[in-house]
C-alpha cells in the first residue's frame, strides 16, 4: 500500500499549506489589512517551501494536475448551481451583466494583444527569440485562470510547438492572482475614503478581515437524509457522474474528430482531454436543464453546489501557485514581469475607465470585474464585498448572468481560435482580437447609459 501514498501526501501536504495560510490571516494584521485570500497566503508559502527544498520531496510539477482537476471541477460545479427565487424575482441583472461579460471579452483580446506586443519589443530589445504566443498565453492566465493556461499551453507546447508554453500560463495565472489584490484592494479602500460605494454604511469587521466566522452561518440545505447518504458526499456524486459522462463522450469522439482539420490544425486538439473544461462546462449545463425540464431542480442545493465551488477554486488557487518552478521565473523574469505589468496596467484601465462611465454601481462593478480579469469570479466576489458586504447591490446576482453570458459572447475566441492559436496566421489573429474589442467598445458606449441601478438586492 505504500506506493498508493505519494499522491495522497502531496494533496495533503497542499490542503496544510491553506490550513497555514487560515492561520497566518488570523494573526498577521498586514495581510488582514489587505484582504489576502488563505489560498493566496498557502500557495506562497507553498512555493517557498518547495524552491527551498523543504516540501517533503514534492517538486513543482507534482501540484499541476491538482490545479487543472479543481480548476475544472470548480467550472462544471459553478454551472450545476441553479439560479435563486431573488434573482428571478427582482430582475434587472440581465444589463449589468451584460457591461460585466463585454468588459472580460475586451479584457480577454487586449490582454493578449499587450502580451504580444511586449515580447515582440523585448525580443527586438534584448536580441532574444521567444515565441510571442509566450505572451498571449498570459489572457488565459489572467482573465480566464489556471486551468485554461494549463489547458491551452498543453495543447500550445505539445501539440503546435510553443515551447514552455505550459511554464508561462502557470506562471501568469499565479500573477494574476495577486495582481488582483495588490491592485484591486487598494482601490476598493479609496472608494469607500472617498465615498464612492453606494453602501455607505459599508465596513470591514474582525470576521471579514481575520477569515474566521465568529457566527452562525449557513453551509447549505440538507437534500438527503443523513441515515441514507451525506447531503455533500450526494452533490459531489452528481459532479462525478458529469465528470465521467465527459469522459466517455470525449474518448468515443476523439477517433471522429482527428480525422478532421480546422484551419490546416487537426480539429481533434478541440475533443482532447486538454479541453475537459470546456466539455464538461456543456455536460453540466445540459444535466442542469434535463433536471429542471424534469421537476429534480430541487434535489441541487445551490448553497452545497456553491461551497463545493468556493473549495475548488480554493484548491485550484493554492495548486497553481505552488506549480510555478523558482528556476523557471528566474530565467525568464524580466519578460514575465514585463508582461505582468503591462496587462495588469491596461486591465485597469479597461475596468475602472468604462466604469467611470457608469451612471450607478460604476465603482461596484468595476472592482468586481477588474478581480474578474486579473484572478477569477471568486477574486471578483471579494472584492466586491469590500464595498458592499452584505452584498445589497444587484451586483453579486450579476455575476450569475455573466458566468452564462461570456460562453456565448466569447465562442469565437474561446473555442474556435483559443485552443488551436498558434495554428492561425498572426495577421489573422491581430484582425480578429482588434475587431472583438472594437465592437466591445461600442457595445459598452451604448450599454453604459442603459445599465438600471435596481441597487436594493
Amino acid at each position: 500500500m505504500a506506493s498508493t501514498f505519494p499522491g495522497v501526501i502531496a494533496f495533503a501536504f497542499m490542503v496544510a499549506m491553506i490550513l497555514a495560510g487560515v492561520v497566518l490571516r488570523a494573526r498577521i494584521s498586514f495581510l488582514q489589512n489587505n484582504l489576502v485570500p488563505a489560498s493566496l497566503i498557502g500557495g506562497v508559502l507553498g512555493f517557498g517551501l518547495i524552491s527551498a527544498g523543504w516540501s517533503l520531496g514534492y517538486q513543482s510539477g507534482d501540484f499541476t494536475i491538482f490545479a487543472f482537476h479543481f480548476f475544472t471541477l470548480s467550472f462544471m460545479s459553478l454551472v450545476l448551481t441553479g439560479t435563486d427565487k431573488a434573482t428571478v424575482t427582482k430582475g434587472g441583472v440581465a444589463p449589468g451583466g451584460m457591461w460585466l461579460s463585454i468588459v472580460w471579452i475586451m479584457s480577454l483580446v487586449l490582454q493578449a494583444l499587450v502580451g504580444l506586443v511586449v515580447i515582440m519589443a523585448y525580443n527586438a530589445i534584448s536580441g532574444e527569440e521567444l515565441s510571442h504566443f509566450l505572451g498571449m498565453i498570459a489572457t488565459h492566465g489572467f482573465t480566464q485562470g489556471p486551468g485554461q493556461a494549463l489547458a491551452l499551453g498543453n495543447i500550445w507546447e505539445n501539440e503546435l510547438g510553443v515551447t514552455q508554453a505550459i511554464k508561462f500560463g502557470l506562471t501568469y495565472a499565479s500573477a494574476g492572482f495577486i495582481a488582483a489584490f495588490l491592485v484591486g484592494v487598494p482601490v476598493a479602500r479609496w472608494a469607500i475614503r472617498s465615498g464612492l460605494n453606494f453602501n455607505q454604511s459599508a465596513r470591514i469587521d474582525q470576521e471579514f478581515l481575520k477569515g474566521i466566522m465568529q457566527s452562525e452561518a449557513s453551509a447549505g440545505n440538507q437534500i438527503t437524509h443523513s441515515a441514507n447518504v451525506d447531503s455533500l458526499v450526494y452533490h459531489i456524486a452528481i459532479l462525478g457522474v458529469a465528470y465521467v459522462i465527459t469522459d466517455q463522450y470525449l474518448l468515443a469522439i476523439q477517433p471522429i474528430a482527428s480525422e478532421l482539420s480546422m484551419g490546416g490544425v487537426q480539429f481533434g486538439i478541440i475533443f482532447t482531454h486538454n479541453l475537459f473544461f470546456l466539455h464538461g462546462l456543456i455536460v453540466c449545463v445540459i444535466l442542469r436543464a434535463a433536471m429542471d425540464k424534469l421537476g429534480l431542480g430541487h434535489m441541487i442545493d445551490n448553497g452545497t453546489q456553491r461551497r463545493i465551488t468556493g473549495s475548488s477554486v480554493d484548491l485550484m488557487v493554492v495548486a497553481t501557485i505552488m506549480s510555478v518552478e523558482f528556476a523557471f521565473v528566474v530565467d525568464y523574469f524580466v519578460p514575465i514581469l514585463l508582461v505582468c505589468v503591462a496587462v495588469t496596467g491596461v486591465t485597469a484601465l479597461l475596468c475602472f475607465g468604462f466604469g467611470r462611465k457608469l451612471a450607478t454601481l460604476g465603482i461596484e462593478r468595476s472592482i468586481t470585474i477588474f478581480g474578474c480579469c486579473t484572478g477569477s469570479t471568486g477574486s471578483g466576489l471579494l472584492l466586491l464585498r469590500i464595498l458592499d458586504p452584505e452584498l445589497n447591490t444587484p451586483v453579486a446576482r450579476e455575476l450569475a448572468f455573466f458566468n452564462i453570458a461570456i460562453l456565448f459572447l466569447g465562442f469565437h475566441v474561446l473555442t474556435v481560435m483559443a485552443p488551436v492559436l498558434p495554428g492561425y496566421g498572426l495577421g489573422t489573429i491581430v484582425g480578429v482580437y482588434i475587431a472583438t474589442f472594437i465592437v466591445g467598445a461600442v457595445a459598452l458606449t451604448f450599454l453604459s447609459g442603459r445599465v438600471g441601478s435596481n441597487q436594493s438586492g
